[in-house]
């Protein structure tokens, strides 16, 4: 049938063809009392192919492939009894079983629906077939049975960066109702989740238009396309889908639930960020059955949550490099003050436990920091006070959303006065502050979060605006919106600080004491923090274990964080749990193997 190969090739080739300035020519009825109820024209609109979805290199992570489906024409006018229209069909119906191999289930009660609202239009009676059963229905392609091209939506790095992309559904519409002009000839498709959601209007593209005229007495005298469809705009994104690919490896491999953030510290822009686990989206194309949506719903991994973004974890130790800043910018230490680092010690009525059991000695800060005394940021933490770490941790970007284009962000939570009253009823006092040292109690930070706040330390205090998406352009590579890289503000931290702060961060990967030599490389200096924290009821405590931190230290090219998420009553650190990951990521970038790998698995299993 005509309309099939005009709007097959109008499909196909839209990407490459302009809209039309002009119609060639145009067909008329005279209107007259016998043609008014059969001779008239139709313009429906044909959906464009949706816009791609790259990497940061131009690969794809969502594009179109062409699909087909099996349909039958019915012949005009249309006049056939019910009964005949029935028999036409399922004689129809019969050949095609033979040809494919397999039974149809096709109701006549939704075939008498087409024939009657929309009977012009062919009816499909199978979707989205497989090369092997195209090549069966060759021969059989004659008279009523025709393939009707399409465009459906394909993710070709499978779940790779899947819940950043996010997947589309079809758009509801009156698919079997009575046709009116400037309806679709088939469903659509809108974005459901992520940057396709996000986006959905610029990947949308412009229509076609598809116009179909009858004579008196109900035939079809001509159908064509007179303004073929133009694709939607790209979306390039800052990913790079080799750091992304080797994230969710690193994740599959070691977590069963978790996140990797990586963060380009000289842009902000977003390399990778990945969650764990996570679904494929390809699983909704073209619509997701029941069981594997409630599958996916039901999984109690949750794996159509983006732990990256979407979830906030209290950061433990992490946290003591925004305290360790406040101290020493409000003035409450130097450099050089030591404090003790014991095995515990008395805040009001609480005893609060340092990580390791035995009495490390006076240490100074770079000291406390590597081997991440708790009882040291403890003393460190109430001497500074509550509103300084407040601030610090603020203007590393905790407590506010990273301003991702992705629908439900997580802006984690700083606990000042205001939200203990509220909460508690009462002012922060001094065992809070002892939590908050540590980065535990009502603390909750994203490790979107985390990875962007390395990456303000990495570059020594400049905050970035994070990016996702570098621009939106036409096919033709003509851009539309760009989102060009931002520093938002100077934290403010002196160099000095800044240094400290670096010089502390590479001993705790590097150093005997450091928590995080499974992180460590053999030529290429690694900066980073553990942590370790707990949360949730006592019942139900589950841990959260993280690394952090940045690489090379001396002149950074990733900031990153890695988040590991343990099982209710089970024992997790950041050094034995998250640093692995990280390491493993960073052995294959540098192609350097760990330089501590041995000391590593000869220390305990109990690291910060």
């Amino acid at each position: 049938m005509q309309i099939l190969a005009t709007l097959g090739t109008a499909t196909a080739l839209a990407q490459e063809m302009p809209a039309p300035s002009a119609t060639p020519f145009e067909e008329t009825i005279k209107p007259t009392f016998e043609t008014q109820k059969q001779a008239r024209t139709y313009v429906l609109d044909i959906p464009a192919p949706r816009g791609q979805i790259t990497d940061r290199n131009g690969l794809p992570l969502a594009q179109n492939r062409l699909s087909y489906n099996l349909t039958i024409d019915f012949p005009t006018p249309l006049d056939l009894s019910d009964a005949r229209a029935l028999a036409f069909a399922r004689e129809k119906i019969g050949v095609a079983e033979r040809l494919l191999g397999r039974s149809l289930k096709v109701s006549d009660a939704a075939i008498l629906r087409h024939y009657h609202n929309r009977g012009f239009l062919p009816f499909e009676i199978a979707q989205d077939l497989k090369e092997s059963e195209r090549n069966s229905l060759k021969s059989g392609l004659s008279g009523a049975l025709a393939l009707k091209p399409i465009y459906l939506r394909i993710y070709p790095n499978e779940s790779v960066a899947g819940q950043i992309v996010g997947y589309v559904g079809k758009t509801s519409g009156n698919v079997d109702g009575i046709i009116q002009n400037g309806q679709l000839l088939w469903p659509e498709t809108e974005g459901r989740e992520g940057l396709e959601q996000t986006f959905n209007s610029m990947l949308t593209g412009r229509h076609g238009h598809y116009k179909v005229t009858f004579d008196r007495d109900g035939r079809k005298t001509s159908d064509r396309v007179v303004d073929p469809p133009v694709p939607g705009y790209n979306v390039v994104t800052t990913l790079d889908l080799h750091l992304q690919e080797m994230a969710e490896k690193a994740l599959a491999a070691k977590a069963k639930r978790g996140a990797i953030v990586i963060v380009d510290p000289n842009t902000g822009d977003i390399l990778a960020m990945a969650s764990w686990p996570t679904y494929d989206p390809n699983d909704f194309v073209p619509s997701i059955s029941t069981a594997k949506f409630k599958e996916l719903q039901n999984d109690p991994d949750i794996p159509l949550l983006p732990r990256a973004y979407r979830s906030a974890y209290p950061p433990g130790s992490t946290f003591k490099v925004a305290v360790g800043i406040a101290a020493l910018e409000s003035g409450a230490i130097t450099a050089e003050d030591q404090y003790e680092c014991v095995p515990d010690m008395q805040v009001g009525n609480t005893t609060f436990h340092n990580w390791k059991h035995t009495d490390r000695g006076s240490l100074n800060f770079v000291e406390a920091l590597t081997q991440s005394c708790d009882t040291w940021f403890y003393q460190v933490g109430i001497k500074t006070g509550a509103e300084p770490i407040m601030d610090w941790a603020a203007r590393l970007g905790f407590g506010a959303k990273c301003g991702v284009p992705l629908k439900g962000e997580a802006e984690g939570r700083l606990p000042n006065d205001q939200y203990m009253k509220t909460t508690h009823g009462r002012k922060i006092l001094g065992g809070d502050i002892a939590n908050l040292s540590i980065g535990q109690g009502d603390l909750l930070v994203t490790p979107l979060q985390m990875a962007q706040s390395m990456a303000t330390v990495a570059n020594g205090g400049t905050f970035y605006q994070t990016r996702l998406v570098q621009q939106v352009q036409t096919v033709s590579n003509e851009i539309v919106a760009a989102y060009s890289v931002r520093a938002k503000k100077e934290i403010g931290a002196a160099p000095q600080t800044m240094q400290l702060m670096q010089t502390a961060m590479v001993d705790a990967v590097n150093a005997p004491g450091g928590t995080a030599h499974q992180a460590s490389l053999e030529n290429v200096s690694v900066a980073g923090k553990t942590g370790t924290a707990q949360w949730g009821p006592k019942e139900k405590e589950r841990t959260a274990a993280w690394f952090a931190g940045f690489v090379p230290a001396e002149h950074p090219q990733y900031a990153f964080a890695a988040l590991y998420e343990g099982d209710v009553g089970s024992k997790v650190h950041g050094g034995s749990a998250a640093a692995p990951m990280i390491g493993k990521i960073l052995r294959q970038t540098y192609g350097k193997g760990s330089g501590q790998e041995k000391a590593a698995s000869e220390e305990s299993d109990e690291s910060d």
